[in-house]
């Protein structure tokens, strides 16, 4: 059967085409939007998600997995539950910040090293209790991105890195002192005020609470970083490179146990709303 022709008009210009009635074209386009708009929404939930349950992990390493007598996971524990994270979710970070899976196993820690499209190198750590089920999975996310698995450990170097949680008259000037006495490699400011100190990795611990003692402030974050080195770093500046990498990271959001994601780049020429978002996603 011949298909009608049909003129119409879009954006002030005049078109003739011959194909789907208009009515199933108007409801293709409406449903593509949908699609679009609900997988956005889908890839912010689960960020969140990431983040609040990345918040009670590192409240239980801090200060032990009993809510009762850790005010910091009562806090960490309410407000996931308020943005409806699963109680499957929070059992299962309460479990992890002990070193534990879900169903009580002991988790092993897996490392992949990574070359991105754009050249960028890449870290992942992840805690599992079933090795080779994570390294494959990892390894096939790669593949998926055009990334190949290849040792660029040597592009980075590891620290530890403590966060204290912002302190009225206390900033990187007044804590840089102390610090260094405690055995800290460096003292920085974010843009929210807090206080961060670099460390050997095996100092992390013995100087975050020697110094959150000293200066009665509070850790909101201890752990161990790969810090990539400044003169080997990768400027992003192919926008659509960029944003494939941006789908990549919400993919790795979903493998669960995922710790810290490191990589080389720096900002380069891509807009900084990417980059905004890009930075979001990752620990360094």
């Amino acid at each position: 059967m011949v298909r009608p022709f049909v003129r119409c008009t879009l954006w002030n210009r005049t078109c003739a085409f011959s194909g789907e009635p208009l009515a199933e074209l108007t409801v293709d386009r409406k449903w593509a939007s949908i699609k679009h708009d609900k997988a956005k929404n889908d890839a912010g939930k689960s960020r969140q998600r990431a983040v609040l349950t990345k918040d009670i992990c590192n409240a239980v390493k801090l200060a032990g997995p009993d809510s009762n007598m850790n005010p910091r996971l009562a806090l960490a524990i309410s407000t996931a539950k308020k943005n409806q994270v699963p109680k499957s979710s929070i059992e299962a970070a309460i479990a992890r910040g002990q070193g534990l899976s879900a169903t009580g196993a002991a988790l092993e820690s897996v490392t992949l090293e990574a070359i991105l499209p754009s050249s960028v190198a890449t870290v992942i750590e992840c805690q599992t209790d079933n090795k080779l089920r994570a390294l494959a999975e990892l390894r096939l996310l790669i593949k998926e991105a055009g990334g190949t698995v290849s040792p660029i450990g040597y592009l980075f170097e590891k620290k530890g890195r403590i966060i204290f949680q912002k302190k009225e008259g206390i900033g990187a000037d007044e804590m840089l002192e102390p610090a260094l006495e405690a055995g800290a490699l460096d003292v920085v400011e974010d843009d929210q005020g807090r206080v961060i100190l670099f460390t050997e990795p095996a100092r992390t611990m013995t100087t975050a609470e020697s110094l959150a003692k000293t200066l009665d402030m509070e850790i909101e974050e201890s752990d161990i970083i790969w810090d990539p080195n400044e003169d080997t770093k990768v400027a992003l500046d192919d926008e659509e490179a960029a944003q494939k990498f941006n789908g990549f990271l919400d993919e790795l959001q979903e493998v669960t146990g995922i710790q810290g994601i490191y990589t080389n780049w720096s900002k380069g020429t891509v807009s900084d709303d990417v980059w905004a978002d890009l930075q979001s996603k990752v620990a360094v």
